[in-house]
């Protein structure tokens, strides 16, 4: 079903709330009624015979009324549909006036909404902005302030959509202006329509890679309260949090918020869904967890899915510890993992974890052993061992030294004396850091 069928289905079932009276008691309109449809039945084989007798329609009218304004309708998207534009923006202009009176409420204002997504698809900038700039004049002058904000986001989402920031900044300043109270703070009763904005703002920093910007968007979103906001602006928002945290390497913190990003695409049907979840399966993997991502009921569902199937078969392979297996997943499904940037920019740091978990795991029966051995089991070349080896024995992971020399790694090993020795020595140490207290508490 095209746009235009969908368009003409909404229009057909829709209950305008409208009631039609007549002093007779008579059936009301039936000529019109007959009009409309004749002109209708001509769309297809001859629109410009059904612009005439839509046009025939309108005229007869006496007041305006609903089926003139079903006409125009009809008039602007047949004209937009053969690429007369100026003729498109001719009848909206005449259609505009109708929702003042001659229509309900609700239904000029899903009508409207039906015609902006409708025209959406043109390519004419010039002809974009006219639209919109005559929808939101006419909104102002009916004082419709909750369609003039809606129309307004919807713009904002085409800019967007078109990569056109300079314009979505400007139209993202006016909408944040209207949800401001008298001195400049956030108005807490349009919670739902500053999170709409924040999230078009986080999706267009994202895009700039302004990470600045980001992090204060993040925790302005966290502070709007008495919000019911859409959940895939929800799942925008968290999602923007995963990967803030991710920035400053807060594994947990990330792996929290992709999770409820993707429960939020996931409710709100967004094909974003997919790739959320590819990030919490990173995030996930870099907090060591032992937890398996697909074991939750959320996330399960997706576990065979053939976008995700390499993401599953990469958690197993390092929950494994299994390190070729992993880089051999790795390199057979660059398409759906490495060709992702944000991914790509973490899997040096996941290659790191599973080696240096392999790396502890292999040396620990050995008092000495070989870097090249290392090298060989891990599958990389001697230095890298070399540079993992010097920031576990720093952080204190590894006890032992690396042999330049001879190349290989000479581990210490405690004694059980030894271990109680430094058992007391600490103890000792601590006992008499209590006493300096508490003789400076006495003096």
């Amino acid at each position: 079903m095209s746009d235009d069928d969908d368009f003409m289905m909404e229009e057909e079932d829709e209950d305008y709330d409208f009631d039609y009276e007549d002093e007779d008691g008579e059936e009301p309109d039936v000529d019109l009624e007959n009009k409309y449809y004749n002109a209708k039945g001509h769309k297809e084989d001859d629109p410009e015979i059904a612009m005439e007798e839509f046009q025939g329609v309108v005229d007869a009218e006496t007041e305006k009324g609903d089926w003139g304004f079903k006409a125009l309708k009809q008039m602007v998207k047949l004209s937009y549909k053969m690429g007369n534009f100026d003729k498109t923006l001719e009848y909206y202009e005449r259609l505009l006036p109708y929702t003042k009176s001659a229509v309900t409420r609700n239904y000029s204002e899903k009508s409207i909404n039906n015609i902006l997504d409708y025209i959406s698809s043109s390519a004419d900038m010039v002809f974009m902005e006219k639209f919109y700039k005559t929808t939101l004049d006419a909104l102002k002058d009916a004082n419709n302030e909750r369609l003039l904000v809606k129309t307004n986001l919807k713009l904002a989402k085409l800019w967007l959509d078109r990569k056109e920031y300079g314009r979505l900044s400007k139209i993202l300043r006016q909408l944040h202006a209207s949800c401001q109270s008298d001195d400049g703070t956030d108005d807490q009763r349009k919670g739902t329509h500053l999170l709409e904005i924040f999230a078009l703002e986080i999706q267009m920093y994202t895009a700039t890679k302004n990470s600045k910007k980001l992090k204060a968007l993040y925790l302005k979103c966290r502070h709007v309260k008495s919000a019911i906001p859409h959940p895939r602006i929800m799942g925008v928002i968290r999602e923007c949090g995963g990967k803030m945290h991710m920035s400053e390497k807060e594994w947990d913190m990330a792996q929290t918020d992709f999770f409820e990003s993707f429960r939020n695409y996931d409710e709100a049907g967004s094909a974003q869904r997919i790739q959320v979840l590819k990030y919490l399966v990173l995030a996930n993997m870099l907090m060591e967890s032992q937890i398996n991502p697909f074991d939750s009921q959320e996330t399960k569902p997706y576990k065979n899915d053939p976008q995700i199937v390499a993401m599953t078969n990469l958690v197993s392979a390092y929950q494994r510890r299994d390190i070729r297996e992993f880089e051999k997943i790795l390199r057979e499904n660059r398409a759906t993992i490495m060709d992702d940037p944000f991914i790509r920019d973490y899997i040096d740091d996941v290659l790191k974890n599973i080696r240096t978990q392999v790396l502890i795991r292999l040396i620990k029966p050995y008092t000495t052993i070989q870097l090249q051995f290392i090298s060989q089991q891990l599958n990389i070349p001697a230095q890298d061992v070399e540079d993992l080896l010097v920031g576990l024995i720093l952080d204190k992971k590894v006890a032992g030294y690396i042999d330049q020399v001879n190349q290989r790694l000479d581990l210490e090993r405690q004694t059980s004396g030894t271990m109680r020795y430094n058992a007391m020595d600490k103890w000792a140490a601590n006992l008499e850091v209590m006493y300096n207290a508490n003789l400076n508490r006495v003096h």
